[in-house]
């Protein structure tokens, strides 16, 4: 035998095998035979590595870890489902189906609501070639080489098809709790629950951590579709993918009550999380004419199941301040089990949730888990003999900084910029585009210069060198180079956008662009107070309060003048607004000939009318430009005026 086929051959043998133990559960061979036949195919492919292909089984994990993850729009958008949450809401959608039908027979397939996160995955001439997270729905994130480092989703098909499968990837619990307890050993934070560690665990930069942990792949649709979602799955099992074999085809309504209330009850045999039942009308073709909302299709359902619930006394309060800078305080619980999960800890939201459940410190407390939502403090059960009630500090545990309620919001937040547990926040937000356009600087980078020390503050990036960030992972002479460049141009951003990128609580883009056009100097907005900070137009008492705060806060005052030292302008030309466009709204959608939308927004607003993100009877124009979207056709069904780039310039002159 040649090596051609030798090798071919060896590939056969371990797909078949792979098949075996991932998809079906039923391996014939050793964990320890396995790998000597993998390693027998990686030495004969290092001999001849012309004949090495993508869907080999060792090129499951390869390449290097990524910068950061393309944004990939779907083939056709991936909806959510409307929920069931009891057994009468199931019925009042069978109903609805009923009625829409207009008394035509029809049948349902029930399946297991696999609690996990979706996927689509696209395979060319019938081999793996990209994988898409779910995302907005729209537009999801490439995932491709992470996504093929899970053996349970093949990488070549039986036949040369070009198609979509779109499936759940999950994180059975045997392998997250696992990965939990490595965790802890290593005196690193655990994962909630198996959700967050399959989302984690598939967006790491580096593949080889996806490897590590056992992720598996259930596929549930396919494109092009199929006359039936029942021989949709049997399709997909057919062409060896996995796929919950616990799904079933129910002719009524009382069946599926009666399949939903079967698993409801025997929800914890299962070696993975489920939160429900997934509900579809079987035949394609009655799907097509049930059609769609805005948000779901109307032939399908999730029926939730009810949260699981437990009493265990509170043995303290404490607070955690979250990426934002907001407060929540955590009941810290006696250790108590709700199905199969020790439960420590349990979100109490904010100070107005605390009031309502009118818990203290020593309570019994009945506390549910749901899902992949954080355990939460439902009731008092019991009030302890010497219970203590919780205050909110009026300083950052983290930071000292000042902590302040704004009126209006239920969450206290703490006001300094530079708060560790707020920086990579701040900085992602002081660097996103339409703020300080600092591009390069995403989600990874900021994490590695925060993680390393490298930036303490803000203003600790102007200081970055190209020789600072080439000693990061995944960063190259060339990328550091661009990055330090776009650092150093953004010195140059005005008013408005500085003001925009401190992050002062209810101050956006318009409200700094008011302002700077008002006072036209940050030293002046600095050191006014509510009366002054309300001359500008569209500043009320909130607004006012909330900036006044935030400069009253010594760390930000502080991030002003080191700002002032790197050589930023605080000063701005003081503009007039109003003009002929005064009392009009306007949205913009496609792409203009000549203007940018940043470029038509400031001429509209220059001229005193106002843009809004969306369509409604309030708006006075729609301005469209090529490619323009759903806000077309949405200005035609209101009757909104619909004009181009020459007539609103027209209406400036």
């Amino acid at each position: 035998m040649n090596a051609s086929h030798q090798i071919e051959a060896l590939r056969e043998k371990l797909r078949r095998h792979e098949h075996l133990y991932y998809v079906l559960d039923a391996p014939q061979i050793s964990d320890a035979e396995y790998d000597a036949l993998l390693r027998e195919l990686q030495a004969l492919e290092a001999q001849h590595p012309e004949l090495v292909t993508p869907d080999s089984p060792t090129q499951r994990v390869g390449g290097k870890p990524r910068e950061g993850f393309a944004k990939i729009p779907h083939s056709s958008p991936m909806l959510s489902l409307d929920n069931a949450l009891n057994e009468g809401e199931l019925r009042d959608f069978d109903r609805r189906v009923r009625e829409l039908l207009k008394g035509e027979e029809y049948a349902y397939v029930a399946e297991l609501k696999l609690d996990g996160l979706s996927l689509a995955v696209h395979f060319r001439d019938g081999h793996f070639a990209q994988a898409i997270t779910r995302g907005d729905g729209t537009v999801g994130e490439e995932v491709t080489e992470n996504a093929r480092t899970i053996r349970s989703l093949p990488l070549r098909l039986p036949a040369p098809r070009t198609l979509e499968v779109r499936g759940e990837i999950v994180f059975p619990t045997r392998s997250f709790e696992r990965l939990n307890e490595e965790r802890t050993a290593a005196s690193l934070p655990v994962f909630a629950n198996p959700r967050n560690a399959a989302a984690g665990s598939l967006r790491v930069l580096d593949p080889t951590i996806t490897a590590s942990r056992r992720l598996d792949f259930f596929a549930y649709f396919l494109f092009p579709v199929q006359e039936s979602q029942s021989a949709t799955l049997k399709k997909l099992a057919a062409m060896g993918f996995k796929v919950n074999s616990h799904w079933t085809f129910c002719q009524d309504i009382d069946t599926l009550v009666e399949f939903c209330k079967e698993w409801e009850a025997k929800r914890d045999s299962l070696p993975f999380e489920i939160d429900g039942v997934v509900v579809k009308v079987d035949r394609t073709e009655q799907q097509t004419r049930l059609g769609w909302t805005a948000k779901a299709p109307r032939w399908a359902i999730a029926f939730k199941f009810p949260a699981r619930q437990e009493q265990t006394e509170v043995e303290g309060i404490e607070v955690q301040v979250g990426r934002t800078g907001a407060l929540t305080p955590v009941a810290r619980l006696k250790p108590v089990s709700i199905s199969g999960v020790i439960v420590k800890n349990a979100t109490l939201h904010n100070e107005d949730e605390i009031e309502r459940l009118g818990v203290q410190i020593g309570d019994t407390v009945l506390v549910e888990r749901s899902g992949d939502v954080i355990p939460k403090v439902v009731r008092v059960v019991k009030e302890g003999a010497r219970r203590q009630p919780f205050r909110m500090p009026k300083q950052c545990p983290e930071c000292g900084g000042d902590v302040v309620r704004a009126e209006g919001e239920a969450a206290s937040r703490c006001i300094n910029t530079n708060c560790p547990k707020r920086l990579k926040e701040s900085i992602l937000h002081f660097a996103a585009r339409g703020v300080m356009d600092i591009d390069g600087l995403g989600d990874a980078l900021v994490d590695q210069l925060v993680d390393k020390g490298l930036v303490k503050n803000i203003t600790d990036l102007y200081k970055l060198t190209a020789a600072d960030l080439t000693e990061l992972e995944r960063m190259g002479e060339k990328s550091a180079a661009k990055i330090v460049t776009n650092i150093q141009r953004s010195k140059a951003s005005p008013l408005p956008r500085i003001l925009n990128g401190l992050g002062i609580p209810f101050v956006g883009e318009r409200t700094a662009q008011i302002l700077a056009e008002t006072f036209g100097d940050l030293d002046v907005i600095k050191d006014a107070d509510e009366e002054e900070l309300q001359k500008a137009d569209e500043v009320g008492p909130k607004v006012a309060d909330s900036i006044r705060r935030f400069f009253q806060e010594k760390h930000n005052r502080e991030l002003v003048e080191r700002l002032r030292d790197a050589a930023f302008v605080f000063t701005f030309q003081k503009v007039q607004r109003g003009g002929k466009l005064n009392g009009l709204t306007f949205v913009l959608t496609g792409t203009l000939p000549n203007l940018s939308r940043e470029e038509a927004k400031e001429k509209i607003e220059m001229a005193g009318g106002k843009v809004a993100g969306s369509v409604s009877k309030k708006t006075s124009f729609v301005v469209a430009g090529e490619e323009a979207g759903s806000k077309l056709e949405k200005a035609r069904e209101l009757g909104v005026p619909i004009i181009g780039e020459p007539e609103l310039l027209a209406m400036m002159e």
